[in-house]
């Protein structure tokens, strides 16, 4: 029988707002989690994006909230959720105003690349629920004008990525100023060392739940490599989006200087695109996010930082235009696209100096990708592909991918037929002259 959010104890104003979103049947995450958080338990979650672990924690919080009926000292925050990126910060909070749109519960937001006063004024009358990025929220902390010794219920969300940001000891700061008495909750994809001291540190006997295998690909996404050199990427790229059957797509770039040349040279080729990256406004990185899910861009191009904290439904294909140097970014990357149950693809341009890449990437995913295109031989070779190029060309997965019509893809040196590809010549062969026979 399917678990409904019905079976988890959740109050009537909860599921009031679960029904106005079309919520109905919880993720196994939610399942799993929202009826031990609701018994007050710590919780160590492992579950990558996309697998609807935001509802887990915010749901129980809200309810616990409305069920104390405790209101706020000014400057307090009654509990606290910290996000790594600004964009995260920002979905979380407006999950928790759809979640609890019938409970009378004040939260605010609390991140960096925006003038501090509007957070200070929101948070001198205290609030039920904050969320924050770590940065932004010590130094508020450190000019008192927030007060986290009364603060009952902490979240700390992709605990991965605050150590891959560098936030961790900014994290373990906060943390000395909550009250050691609280609930407390660390959700990360991947588990490394330092992620799980801090979780041995904050967490008091937490239950584990663990929803997907560490740094496990989703199943339902289609995964593909086009083997290409780096000059070719650009044009490869514009072939790929000009097929309608890419309806929303996230390209990856390692750099941000990389991801503002994509865009533009995209927009350049009528297709509309937006760069997002640490470097952009937040008003910049906001802007661009809204036009991507109305549809007004079809194509977001982003770096691994800002994209972490994306939540878009409806993500048809992801391309790593350059392949992540850490195979875990990879497995994050791929993972903006199949949510909800929905099936994509991945598409993964790969140059010869990516080759490290590529193994490594495969290795943690126990999968070889298929091969799209023309394959450099010894790329075939490794991926048991023992095929001509004019034949690998000429097969398309049956993906939805591949440019339109019987076009081949471009080349990846723009290189002649193989000579292995062409055929025997017809053309006799002369004699070789002994050359101690005299001339006649």
């Amino acid at each position: 029988m399917t678990t409904q959010f019905t079976d988890l104890g959740l109050i009537e104003p909860l599921l009031r707002a679960l029904a106005a979103e079309n919520y109905t049947t919880p993720t196994p995450i939610q399942a799993q989690a929202i009826p031990l958080l609701l018994q007050g338990r710590d919780l160590l979650g492992i579950a990558q994006t996309g697998t609807g672990k935001t509802a887990a924690f915010t749901l129980p919080m809200l309810q616990r909230l409305a069920a104390e009926k405790i209101q706020a000292a000014p400057k307090t925050a009654r509990a606290l959720i910290l996000a790594p990126t600004r964009e995260l910060a920002v979905q979380i909070a407006d999950s928790i105003r759809a979640y609890g749109a019938h409970l009378n519960l004040r939260h605010t937001v609390i991140l960096g690349g925006v003038g501090q006063s509007p957070q200070v004024k929101a948070m001198a009358r205290g609030v039920d629920i904050l969320v924050a990025t770590p940065g932004r929220l010590l130094d508020l902390v450190n000019q008192k004008h927030v007060n986290l010794t009364g603060t009952g219920v902490l979240v700390l969300d992709e605990a991965d990525r605050m150590l891959d940001m560098g936030f961790i000891r900014d994290v373990r700061r906060i943390v000395a100023h909550l009250p050691r008495k609280r609930q407390s909750l660390l959700f990360s994809a991947t588990m490394p060392a330092d992620v799980a001291k801090l979780a041995q540190d904050m967490l008091i006997e937490p239950v584990r739940v663990e929803v997907t295998p560490q740094a496990t690909t989703v199943e339902k996404v289609s995964q593909s490599v086009y083997f290409i050199e780096a000059a070719g990427k650009q044009s490869l790229l514009t072939s790929l989006l000009r097929d309608e059957a890419l309806t929303k797509v996230i390209v990856f770039t390692r750099t941000k200087h990389r991801a503002n040349r994509v865009a533009e040279q995209l927009s350049k080729s009528g297709l509309p695109a937006d760069a997002i990256h640490g470097n952009k406004s937040q008003s910049a990185r906001q802007n661009a996010l809204e036009r991507f899910k109305s549809g007004s861009a079809r194509v977001l191009v982003a770096t691994d930082i800002a994209a972490r904290g994306i939540d878009v439904d409806g993500i048809s294909h992801v391309i790593n235009f350059e392949l992540p140097n850490e195979p875990e970014s990879y497995v994050h990357r791929i993972g903006r696209t199949a949510r909800a149950g929905a099936g994509g693809v991945a598409i993964a341009f790969c140059d010869p100096t990516e080759r490290p890449y590529l193994k490594s990437i495969e290795k943690l995913i126990r999968v070889q990708l298929t091969v799209a295109g023309a394959p450099p031989r010894e790329a075939a070779a490794e991926h048991g592909d023992s095929r001509p190029i004019r034949q690998a060309l000429q097969e398309r997965p049956a993906t939805g991918n591949a440019p339109r019509g019987n076009r081949e893809a471009p080349r990846p040196d723009g290189a002649r037929q193989a000579d292995s590809d062409r055929a025997p010549s017809r053309r006799r062969r002369r004699p070789r002259r002994n050359p101690m026979q005299k001339a006649a």
